[in-house]
């Protein structure tokens, strides 16, 4: 195989808690991950001579070593002895900076298509074992679906297909820093945690209502106090027929799920015409592993 084309699936997080701050400076985690149905897409070319060639469709994107896409080609090749190199052209759909994963699938992303283009065979827990050692969100990103997360991401236990519903996604014209929100978060006075295990066993019973009456993000308390306008987004999907609004990972992207499509487009209207959201998409959860590859 010389080529691959790769779709890098968003993710969301139906329910966020930090449980600790770790000696090492980690974050211990407990999260109910999901994959949604917004895409980078990513083209891959072996190459014979030894070099690492990125092109992306954004200017604000690095196309050099302080990308996750290049980071991540370069561990490969250095682990796994791949004298050879590869081509990756990125073309970007999931928001930057938004608490949606986006850098850290396309990392994933690339791990999947050096493991496929140069015939390694590995297994996914090899990859995620490989994977951590970039970024937190990478074992989950390899992996996709529905699933808890705890640790610092890394411990993960797929969940059945959270029942379907439909989703408005907004990212408010702003990026915030992951970690100037886990800087500022203070897990020890932290006055109320989602309940992220009885979320768990919503999924298993097939219960939507019960997964979005558990919603809860706790870095909200941070990025929600810094940045008001997230608690705006949130009201206006409430407001539209929202089962639950809640900002995704360290922000400031919010989503909306509904149970209908009708309010679910009342709402992405709604949200169109505040002027709030610089990027809004109207889509739903991806089942199982949210990847597909494709030779070119």
């Amino acid at each position: 195989m010389d080529s691959l084309h790769i779709k890098a699936y968003a993710k969301i997080n139906l329910g966020l808690d930090v449980l600790r701050r770790r000696p090492d400076g980690y974050h211990e985690v407990k999260m109910i991950m999901q994959t949604v149905g917004i895409h980078d897409d990513l083209e891959f070319q072996r190459l014979s001579e030894d070099r690492i060639v990125i092109s992306v469709d954004q200017k604000e994107l690095p196309a050099d070593e302080s990308n996750l896409i290049w980071k991540a080609a370069k561990r490969m090749k250095e682990e796994y002895g791949i004298a050879e190199g590869i081509s990756v052209k990125l073309t970007k759909r999931i928001p930057i900076a938004a608490g949606m994963a986006g850098g850290s699938a396309d990392a994933a992303a690339t791990i999947h298509a050096v493991d496929a283009l140069f015939g390694l065979g590995l297994t996914l827990e090899q990859k995620q074992a490989f994977g951590v050692k970039l970024g937190a969100d990478i074992p989950y990103c390899l992996m996709g679906g529905t699933a808890l997360s705890e640790g610092i991401g890394e411990i993960l236990t797929a969940l059945p297909d959270v029942p379907q519903a439909e989703l408005v996604i907004a990212k408010p014209d702003l990026d915030v820093s992951t970690k100037f929100v886990y800087e500022n978060l203070h897990a020890d006075r932290l006055e109320a945690h989602p309940d992220i295990d009885g979320m768990a066993e919503s999924i298993r019973r097939g219960d939507l209502g019960g997964v979005t009456a558990r919603m809860g993000n706790v870095l909200e308390t941070v990025t929600c106090r810094s940045y008001p306008v997230i608690e705006r987004m949130k009201d206006i999907l409430k407001e539209n027929g929202a089962e639950n609004a809640l900002m995704s990972g360290s922000g400031p992207t919010v989503f909306g799920v509904f149970s209908d499509r009708e309010k679910a487009e009342q709402a992405r209207r709604a949200m169109e015409e505040s002027g709030l959201a610089r990027q809004l998409f109207l889509t739903g959860f991806v089942k199982g592993r949210g990847r597909r590859d494709e030779r070119i």
